[in-house]
């Protein structure tokens, strides 16, 4: 009698007893959901660290700053040869050699990078291929990890571990941007490309690591998840003939032009409050950089410390209690309640604290829900239309806000109100697709349990 009424052992290692204060990690999960965390970290620290190089050798360049306002849509023509070459290499690879290959070969493109900073032929024109490579760069690897971390669990089990990878993808981005703000000073900028190379190399070996300790767990590495690709579509064909994708297609277009609509806005107001002072005898002119400088760096030092709170506090909690159908709403809301104060109140102030909440909430919560989107998916589409969608049509996003401010901001003189009207109006579209995308991932889900149970 005294046995029956005696709760249950805790099967959970002290580890995974410790991971609660993130998420609920179940018997045996532990030491591989570490190890992608450390994973999706390294992939961020080496991305991360070399950002500051590509501003640096672009801007270095005369019209520098011009070229790279024209880059976004060179990045996004390129897409579109790279997306169908990756999808073609992913019919024909295991995952495991899929990632592992991809990763190591951006890490040589990195090295080669290096070898050739050497030549003075090409120093004079790298700054151009590298932006235009880690513009591809960073889109790939990214989409690719979380479409191996898709790959790996079930449904179940993705949503309960995924608000953890996340914790790493965030600290990973923070900490790359610190790590390369010393490195550069002691290394240089062409030597961080071969410590970014050797980080890339290494992450390689923990996707690799990771596969080989799932492969041995049989309950984890069905056999369905090993069977060879059965659709050989485009990655581009399988999201235009899929409802459910071609809604996360819309969407993705519609979250990255209202955050880049909004980013303009917030550098709209920056400057116009630097030239201000300036105006008013308040600020030299000789220190406009400074002040621009320091307004961005108190605005992304407060979006990193909220977005990494809300990543290891929040989102598990949130997404185990309001499922899909509340979370997946947040961002949207954040976003109209931020475009309406805009449109009301157009000053910095307003407009600054909105973007902090927006942006946060974008890097926690949205990127952790967007991923858990292709859970129920099959592993062609998590391969290559996740490629697609990630990649092409989040640059499409940024294209089409860089369009409008031309338009708007460069022919017809429009100010930050109109911005926020507009972005109003896209908030709404958003929240229509949102629901569509919901109403389809329920049935997708469903679908995918009852393909299970047969």
């Amino acid at each position: 009698m005294a046995n029956a009424t005696k709760p249950a052992r805790d099967a959970r290692s002290a580890v995974e007893r410790a991971l609660g204060i993130v998420t609920r990690v179940e018997p045996g999960e532990g030491t591989s959901a570490l190890l992608l965390t450390l994973n999706v970290f390294l992939l961020m620290l080496a991305y991360s660290s070399i950002k500051p190089v590509r501003e640096g050798l672009i801007l270095a360049m005369k019209s520098g700053a011009e070229y790279k306002s024209y880059m976004g849509a060179v990045i996004a023509v390129a897409l579109l040869i790279a997306v169908p070459a990756y999808a073609r290499i992913a019919d024909r690879l295991p995952r495991n050699r899929l990632v592992v290959g991809v990763t190591l070969f951006f890490s040589a493109n990195l090295v080669l990078f290096w070898l050739g900073s050497a030549l003075p032929a090409v120093r004079a024109r790298i700054g151009l291929v590298f932006y235009l490579w880690l513009g591809i760069f960073n889109m790939m690897v990214v989409a690719q990890f979380w479409a191996f971390a898709n790959d790996l669990y079930r449904e179940a089990q993705g949503k309960r571990l995924f608000p953890l990878l996340g914790v790493g993808q965030t600290v990973g981005a923070v900490s790359g941007s610190a790590l390369a703000a010393v490195l550069l000073r002691y290394l240089g900028v062409y030597q961080l490309l071969l410590v970014s190379a050797g980080v890339l190399a290494l992450t390689a070996v923990l996707t690799q690591a990771v596969y080989l300790r799932e492969s041995r767990t049989p309950t984890r590495a069905t056999p369905e998840k090993e069977a060879a690709p059965t659709d050989k579509s485009g990655a581009f064909a399988l999201v235009f003939r899929d409802p459910y994708l071609r809604y996360i297609a819309a969407f993705t277009v519609l979250f990255t032009f209202v955050n880049t609509n909004g980013e303009y806005m917030v550098s709209k107001l920056i400057a116009d409050a630097a030239g201000g002072l300036v105006a008013k005898g308040e600020l030299a002119p000789d220190g406009v950089k400074e002040w621009v400088s320091a307004a961005y760096s108190r605005y992304y030092f407060f979006v990193n410390v909220a977005t990494v709170v809300l990543q290891t506090l929040v989102v598990s909690r949130l997404v185990r209690l309001g499922g899909m159908r509340i979370a997946f709403f947040v961002l949207p809301a954040i976003a109209f309640v931020d475009a309406l104060g805009a449109s009301a109140f157009p000053v910095l102030g307003v407009l600054f604290v909105g973007k902090i909440a927006e942006n946060a909430t974008d890097y926690s919560l949205n990127n952790t829900l967007r991923n858990m989107l292709w859970l129920p998916t099959t592993r062609e589409k998590k391969y290559k239309a996740k490629q697609a969608i990630d990649a092409f049509f989040v640059r499409m996003g940024d294209v089409g806000s860089a369009l409008a401010v031309y338009v708007g901001a460069g022919v017809l003189g429009l100010g930050v109100r109109a911005f926020a009207l507009a972005n109003l109006v896209l908030v709404l579209h958003w929240f229509v697709v949102a629901r569509m995308i919901v109403k389809r991932y329920e049935l997708s889900s469903a679908q995918a349990d009852a393909d299970a149970a047969t």
